[in-house]
């Protein structure tokens, strides 16, 4: 990939971090205040700082509000009334303009970065918390999706995640049923990730070669000599957003959620990875003959890649819960990293494990779950166990737990949103035949190598 010689100008600088604390801290301190100051909310103070924080964040964009967003899907990890305020965000950042787009494309490629495209569009396609996407042509004729990073977005995202740890403290001592140390580990990580295009784009190829014999999902090809730390250059790949199908035919449906399925589910079984941001803008429904015959998925930042006793403990979990193994459900929940397990500690935990194993445990075509609206899919399993918690806790969420919980609800809710009616059981069962956490380590550290992951 191209990369300037210069030193980098955009690394986590002081004086750009001190500029984003003082933004962000003179709109979320005055929230965390009301929130510190409050003692035993009633239901109608919770409604009203959970607004007022939704109000600060929603009028600084950037990184904190991707964090926002990702917070606020997972469950437990804030109180309801915080999740359903900043599940309205929307992850939109006012777009850069044309002049600033060729400042930043000039650093990244050079004075002459015009030069090495047939055609660039001077409106983005999509401006999102990080950065934003426009259109281009290659001098060959590839249509491009070029991934342009805004400016000092490392330091706006180390100062970010500081207000990040000031809320979750707070939170931790309202309602101490969980520990969110982790989950906030967890989400930094992630997130600093997102920064490094150079990994996203090992991410893309990891996946291009993890499902390289699945047509009904499509992985853009990257551009190496067009991409840099904080530019990154797809091919782009043409189709419809997922919502205009949720009308279609329950055949149609059927195939798309099916290659949701595949998409997410045996990267995961096979090799140890999932994408940790099943959000409807990252994918898009390709057609053949006028008809759904795949979806492409868009975009690698938010990738997560475990250890494959992680992958055990989910499979141990499923067979323990198909077969009433209560020693085996308890080695999964520790192989997670769940410590001080008692009888009504596992108890509560099953709840929840019982809920997102259903759908997979239930040997018939049906729905993910019946009567329940994309965006309250787990919320009222999340509210019983944070209940019993509250008699049981504290529990520490281990972190490699945090994205695999997110992920899976968010994929719920994408199969609600279509309406799709599968033998989940049959999927999941043919996704871990022959499972072993060996054949998962051998895979999973020769496509590793392979992208230049390892």
């Amino acid at each position: 990939m191209t990369d300037p010689d210069s030193p980098d100008r955009e690394a986590n600088r002081l004086s750009a971090r001190a500029l984003r604390y003082a933004r962000v801290g003179t709109s979320v301190g005055g929230v965390a205040a009301r929130m510190a100051g409050t003692k035993l909310f009633g239901m109608n103070q919770q409604q009203g700082n959970a607004a007022a924080l939704a109000a600060a964040l929603g009028g600084l964009k950037g990184p904190i509000m991707k964090v926002a967003q990702l917070m606020a899907t997972i469950p437990d990890a804030l109180p309801p009334e915080y999740a359903a305020e900043l599940a309205t965000l929307q992850n939109q950042a006012p777009p850069m303009g044309w002049a600033f787009v060729k400042r930043r494309m000039m650093a990244e490629l050079g004075p002459d970065w015009m030069a090495r495209f047939l055609s660039f569009d001077k409106e983005p396609a999509a401006a999102a918390s990080l950065g934003q996407v426009h259109r281009a042509r290659a001098l060959d004729g590839a249509s491009l999706a070029v991934k342009l990073q805004y400016p000092d977005m490392q330091s706006a995202v180390e100062a970010d995640l500081k207000q990040l740890g000031l809320l979750l403290a707070i939170h931790r001592r309202m309602e101490p049923a969980i520990d969110t140390t982790e989950i906030a580990e967890e989400i930094g990580e992630r997130v600093r990730e997102e920064l490094d295009y150079k990994r996203e784009a090992a991410h893309a190829g990891l996946y291009a070669a993890m499902l390289s014999e699945e047509p009904a999902v499509r992985v853009p090809r990257v551009h190496p000599d067009l991409s840099t730390g904080r530019l990154l250059t797809l091919d782009w790949l043409e189709g419809r957003r997922l919502l205009d199908f949720v009308d279609h035919s329950l055949e149609e449906r059927n195939a798309i959620a099916r290659a949701m399925f595949a998409a997410w589910w045996l990267p995961f079984s096979r090799f140890g990875v999932i994408h940790g941001d099943p959000h409807l803008g990252n994918y898009t429904v390709f057609e053949a003959a006028g008809q759904p015959a795949g979806i492409n998925l868009l975009d690698y930042g938010c990738i997560r890649i475990f250890p494959p006793s992680f992958v055990g403990g989910v499979v141990d979990l499923y067979r323990g819960l198909q077969q009433g193994e209560d020693a085996r459900i308890v080695h999964a929940y520790e192989t997670w990293g769940f410590r001080g397990l008692t009888k009504e500690l596992i108890e509560v935990l099953n709840i929840w494990a019982r809920f997102i194993y259903g759908p997979l445990l239930d040997d018939r075509v049906r729905t993910i779950a019946d009567g329940v609206a994309p965006g309250e899919y787990g919320r009222r399993e999340a509210f019983t166990v944070h209940r019993a918690l509250k008699e049981q806790g504290p529990v520490r969420v281990p972190r490699e737990f945090v994205f695999m919980d997110r992920a899976a609800i968010g994929l719920g809710g994408v199969f609600l949103h279509l309406k799709a009616e599968l033998n989940f059981h049959a999927l999941f069962e043919e996704a871990i035949a022959d499972f072993s956490t060996e054949t998962v380590a051998a895979r999973q550290g020769a496509a590793l190598v392979e992208a230049g992951l390892r």
